[in-house]
């Protein structure tokens, strides 16, 4: 996989249209389905990565802020970091999880949710808001199950669920929790919780 990635920046850093590009080499090497989507979401172009590497920050950086978080996108990889799923620091210096369970997760345990709360409470933000995508099951209850956590962990703020959380996101205007790249894309600065909280456990993400 390392040779298909090489050949893969290669190619886009000449310019070449991604899909093609990643077609290419995956035909050359004949990479089997798990691969191809680890190399689809680790290995992003030059000077798209290089973009989103200006706008991460780190989790001090939160300090006396407004934060609001993708809340789905961090809690599914940091559920991948403390459970020992694969994890991968890909090219734009977000970490990111490749099991692609979005549109079926499941509520996750609790202790994950508490791991996150944690990890930004020591960090000390204005406020921290949760927004989870409506269309997925029992998000109004995950929603309400952080939001009555929040005082717990001395945090204001709030949990909620909305029908287009990409959109919110893009336009809050504020420091977004997301590893999302089309979100990060779209917004100036984003802190990687889930990195903060491989940091924290001592553990380490792969990179390709």
């Amino acid at each position: 996989m390392h040779l298909a990635a090489q050949d893969i920046r290669y190619l886009l850093s000449r310019g070449y249209p991604r899909t093609g590009a990643i077609r290419f080499v995956y035909d050359h090497y004949r990479l089997v389905n798990r691969d191809r989507h680890i190399l689809a979401r680790t290995v992003i172009e030059p000077a798209i990565a290089s973009s989103r590497i200006k706008k991460k920050i780190s989790c001090s950086d939160i300090k006396g802020k407004d934060l609001v978080v993708d809340g789905y996108n961090v809690i599914i990889a940091t559920e991948s970091v403390v459970s020992g799923e694969p994890i991968f620091l890909c090219d734009d210096g977000f970490l990111r999880d490749v099991r692609g369970i979005f549109r079926n997760y499941k509520n996750p345990e609790r202790n994950i949710c508490r791991q996150i709360l944690e990890i930004i409470s020591e960090h000390q933000p204005n406020s921290v808001t949760f927004l989870f995508d409506a269309q997925i099951s029992k998000s109004g209850v995950l929603a309400r199950y952080i939001r009555g956590l929040l005082s717990e962990y001395s945090l204001s703020g709030d949990a909620r669920t909305s029908r287009h959380v990409d959109f919110d996101l893009k336009h809050c205007g504020l420091i977004v929790a997301t590893g999302d790249g089309n979100i990060i894309d779209e917004v100036k600065s984003v802190v990687d919780i889930p990195m903060c909280v491989c940091e924290k456990l001592g553990k380490h993400a792969d990179t390709i």
